[in-house]
């Protein structure tokens, strides 16, 4: 089986996805979570250049959380992502 096919495994899928402004917010964010949720693992952190921006100044950032980072409420982690102008997405 090729990778391009290969199956993610389930505790690897992406659970919930926030969308922070900046890099600041996003690593701020990612500390504070892991500390508040106690998570089993890190979020990822992942640049979002906006359509046609090369500028770092033009990304937004988010935080990837697995279901390997245990079970968490969607709309605690909204309002978690909202303390630093940021929100929730489905993945």
């Amino acid at each position: 089986m090729s990778e391009e096919n290969a199956a993610v495994p389930a505790d690897e899928e992406p659970r919930h996805v926030l969308v922070l402004p900046d890099r600041d917010a996003a690593e701020e964010a990612a500390t504070e979570l892991a500390a508040r949720f106690g998570l089993r693992e890190e979020p990822q952190l992942v640049r979002d250049a906006l359509a046609g921006e090369d500028d770092a100044e033009d990304a937004q950032w988010l935080l990837v959380l697995t279901a390997a980072a245990g079970d968490l409420d969607p709309a605690e982690l909204d309002a978690f992502a909202g303390e630093w102008d940021g929100w929730r997405e489905e993945p």
